[in-house]
């Protein structure tokens, strides 16, 4: 598969795109992609513009995104981490991290989907082989795939049987985020009669693959992240991803897959919160009324005392996430791009520490914004035409993806003790 070439996205046409009032239309596409972080970054804000104009009508009627992954596509975001030589951004993962965030301020389901699509995206670069890098990186940027993966470490009934050449996976996973849309799919299970785990990566569309489309969860909707049966899907084992002989050969740095999702989860945490507060703010500013029983009338809601107390309260603390996640995401980034035997348990514990810390703070914090916003916009701000109740969903879906006390554990054994966590498929 570290070769084999999935359908590659439109060529792009247009600039500046607006969004099409028919949502069957094609996507908006670009003349060409951005060739500076910047202009990522501003490439990721015309996404999220476009993706918030019709966040609410989207999410209620939970279509499969197969137009907002064209969007992805067509805007070059897939390929942000691809290698330039091969048409794709060049850029770091501190970037990455920065334009999940601001896609998800627009759309919190598609952000997951970006976000999740990096960390899959750099799954060879992880565990795979210098050969198998070179070439995942090449196909997965010139054919500008959307990468979903079945990879739940908490289902552990998808096997691998070895048959001489080949392995055969076969079984089910309760979560695959991406889906029916994705092109390339991330297989993980366990060698039969061992307990060795394998990676791999194969065509989404083949006969093997079955989606059960069964997502139907309070929040982040639009993410494709229902069950998955696999039956007798079959790759060679050159492309088990860092296997040599049929033996694995994996670094320290292969274990840096948990803390670098982690703060993908922790990312586009942020970019839904910044995104609820925004729209918050702008219902207070343009409809809100102020109180007219309190004995200190205003003459608009911008002027009432609880109301500016209360976005003062959200935005300091977002404000504070906001620097705590940056801090980690230039550590983890440096680390990512840097060779890959260079790091130590030592390091990669207390960058999983930082990761924690991060993503315990903007899920508290995330959940207060999304839940206080209502009391700063009032009453009529619940009518479901609003949506203010999307960002509270989306947010509280999936920051249950783990149990956020075993983050507070971590940090606190770090802080009060010293010790660095030993890595799991969740620390």
């Amino acid at each position: 598969m570290t070769t084999t070439e999935a359908p590659a996205a439109a060529s792009p046409a247009g600039t500046h795109p607006s969004p099409p009032a028919d949502p069957d239309s094609p996507a908006p596409t670009w003349t060409a992609h951005p060739t500076t972080t910047e202009g990522w970054l501003e490439r990721a804000q015309e996404v999220s513009d476009l993706l918030a104009a019709d966040a609410v009508a989207r999410d209620r009627a939970n279509r499969s995104p197969f137009r907002e992954v064209e969007l992805l596509k067509s805007a070059g975001l897939l390929t942000l981490l691809g290698p330039r030589e091969f048409g794709g951004g060049g850029q770091t993962w501190e970037t990455a991290y920065t334009a999940v965030r601001i896609v998800a301020r627009g759309d919190g389901s598609i952000g997951q989907l970006l976000a999740y699509h990096f960390l899959w995206f750099w799954t060879a670069e992880l565990v795979g082989t210098d050969e198998q890098r070179a070439a995942f990186a090449r196909s997965a940027t010139e054919g500008n795939w959307l990468i979903g993966g079945a990879v739940n470490p908490r289902d552990d009934d998808l096997t691998v049987t070895d048959e001489g050449e080949e392995l055969v996976f076969t079984g089910r996973k309760s979560f695959s985020t991406g889906g029916v849309v994705s092109d390339v799919t991330i297989l993980e299970g366990v060698l039969e009669g061992t307990g060795d785990h394998v990676f791999t990566a194969v065509p989404t569309r083949q006969e093997g693959i079955d989606f059960a489309g069964d997502w139907d969860n309070l929040g982040q909707r639009l993410t494709e992240s229902g069950s998955v049966r696999i039956t007798d899907v079959r790759v060679p084992w050159a492309d088990a991803l860092g296997y040599v002989d049929k033996q694995f050969h994996g670094l320290v740095y292969a274990t840096l897959n948990v803390p670098a999702i982690q703060l993908v989860f922790t990312n586009f945490y942020l970019g839904i919160a910044q995104g609820a507060l925004e729209r918050a703010a702008a219902y207070t500013r343009e409809k809100t009324r102020a109180w007219p029983f309190g004995g200190d009338d205003k003459a608009s809601a911008d002027e009432e005392w609880y109301i500016l107390e209360g976005y003062g309260q959200l935005a300091s603390k977002l404000w504070a996430d906001e620097a705590l996640i940056d801090r980690t995401g230039a550590t983890i980034s440096e680390v990512l791009h840097a060779p890959r035997e260079e790091l130590t348990e030592q390091r990669r514990g207390e960058i999983a520490v930082q990761v924690a810390a991060s993503k315990l703070r903007i899920a508290e914090d995330g959940l207060e914004v999304t839940s206080k916003i209502f009391e700063l916009t009032g009453a009529r701000a619940s009518s479901n035409s609003v949506g203010l109740d999307i960002y509270w969903r989306n947010l509280r879906t999936h920051s249950l993806h783990d149990p956020l006390p075993y983050k507070k554990r971590e940090v606190g054994e770090y802080a009060l003790a010293g010790r660095i966590p030993e890595p799991t498929w969740y620390t």
